[in-house]
């Protein structure tokens, strides 16, 4: 019995940021989506910041395919598509992620809220509220999006930065320890 606490204890502590992080951004991301759905026709928008005119406005859209309107009408792909990421975060964090690794816990945190809150509205719509509509007016606007997509898309970015950061450290550290062993080779001949 006791291995099944210890290994218990491993999950739940190698877990709990990342379970923390998803509920507070799913609840946001439907919260967000409902209050579109409720005050903003389809196709409709309005101007949230008036002094950003329509660089910045919320705009209701349904979207049947990924982030940004990408692959559009392959809604069950990206259902199975977040599942296996889920269970593969929960895996990584579980049985390959460092202890002292937090900051890389939130991140995959806010992917796994991300991904989840589409979900929701994938099974519970068929499709995904998106709102967010920025860009310069008569030029480009970006694709709309939401709170999930920009849960992921901001964290795996974030993501990149962290890993190519410690990377940069660790091959800072090796060097530093290559110099001191070589000059400790040096002073003992």
């Amino acid at each position: 019995m006791p291995e099944n606490s210890s290994i218990f204890r491993r999950i739940t502590g190698r877990t709990w940021i990342i379970l923390l992080v998803a509920a507070v951004v799913i609840p946001l991301d439907q919260w967000t989506k409902e209050l579109v759905r409720q005050n903003i026709a389809k196709f409709d928008y309005i101007i949230p910041i008036p002094a950003l005119g329509e660089y910045f406005v919320f705009e209701h859209v349904d979207n049947y395919g990924a982030a940004f309107g990408i692959l559009q009408g392959a809604g069950s792909v990206f259902i199975v598509i977040a599942a296996v990421v889920t269970v593969g975060v929960f895996y990584y964090a579980i049985w390959h992620l460092p202890d002292n690794q937090t900051l890389i816990r939130v991140l995959l945190g806010f992917q796994v809220g991300g991904a989840l809150g589409n979900v929701i509205d994938r099974i519970m719509q068929g499709y995904v509220t998106d709102f967010v509509k920025v860009g310069v007016p008569g030029v480009y606007y970006w694709p709309n999006f939401n709170i999930a997509d920009s849960s992921i898309v901001c964290s795996v970015i974030a993501l990149v930065v962290v890993i190519l950061y410690q990377d940069a450290q660790i091959a800072r550290q090796g060097k530093e320890e290559s110099i001191e062993i070589g000059a400790a080779g040096s002073s003992e001949a």
